[in-house]
C-alpha cells in the first residue's frame, strides 16, 4: 500500500542523507492536487523555492503557469515535485549520491499520487524516470511509456527563460500534454481529469 503524502513528508523531515541538508534553507517537498492525473517533475529546487519551501515558485515556476494553460491545466489540477528536495549550491547540477539519497522519496510522493501522465521538466527528471542516459532533446515531443506511466518529457522552462529559441518548442510540448488528456479522458469516457 502507498504511503500518504503526509507520512512521506514526516519521513523526510531533518533529512540528513546527504551534504546538500547543510546548506538548505527548507525542504522542498512538493506541491498541488495529491490525486491529480498529471505529475510534473523538475530537477532541484533554486533560491526562492528553498527560501519558500514549494517548488517552481521564482521565474520558472511563474512561466510555467503560464504554459500549463496551453495544455487545458491549472496550477491546482498538477501536482509538482523535484528529484531532488533541496537546493544545490549555486544551482549547480545534482550530483549522483544526492539523487541517490533522494529519489526514494520522490517514488513513494509518486506512488501516493498514482498519476496517470508524467511530465518530467528538464535532464534530470527525464533520466532518472525513464531511466536512460539520452538528453531531453532527442526525447523530448513525444509520449514514453514506463511501466503504466505515459511520460513527457519537456525542457526546463528556466532553458526557455535563458534561450527564447526554446519557447516555441515547450508551448508545443504543452499543447501535446493537453492532446494526451483529452485522448485520456475519452478513453475513460469521461469529461473530466
Amino acid at each position: 500500500m502507498a504511503k500518504s503524502l503526509v507520512d512521506i513528508a514526516t519521513e523526510l523531515e531533518g533529512c540528513c542523507r546527504c551534504a546538500l541538508s547543510e546548506t538548505r534553507t527548507n525542504l522542498v517537498f512538493g506541491v498541488g492536487n495529491p490525486t491529480a492525473e498529471v505529475m510534473f517533475i523538475g530537477e532541484a529546487p533554486g533560491k526562492q523555492e528553498d527560501l519558500g519551501a514549494e517548488p517552481f515558485i521564482g521565474a520558472a515556476g511563474q512561466y510555467l503557469n503560464s504554459l500549463l494553460a496551453l495544455a487545458g491545466l491549472k496550477r491546482e489540477d498538477i501536482y509538482i515535485a523535484n528529484v531532488l528536495k533541496c537546493r544545490p549550491p549555486e544551482n549547480r547540477d545534482p550530483l549522483v549520491d544526492e539523487i541517490e539519497a533522494c529519489t526514494p522519496f520522490l517514488r513513494e510522493q509518486v506512488k501516493a499520487i498514482n498519476p496517470e501522465i508524467l511530465v518530467t521538466l528538464g535532464n534530470f527528471a527525464t533520466r532518472f524516470i525513464l531511466k536512460t542516459d539520452r538528453g531531453i532533446t532527442g526525447l523530448r515531443g513525444q509520449v514514453h511509456i514506463t511501466g503504466r506511466f505515459s511520460v513527457l518529457p519537456i525542457f526546463h522552462p528556466a532553458a526557455a527563460i535563458y534561450d527564447s529559441n526554446k519557447k516555441a518548442i515547450m508551448e508545443d510540448d504543452f499543447r501535446l500534454l493537453g492532446r494526451l488528456i483529452a485522448q485520456r479522458r475519452v478513453e475513460r469516457g469521461s469529461g473530466q481529469l
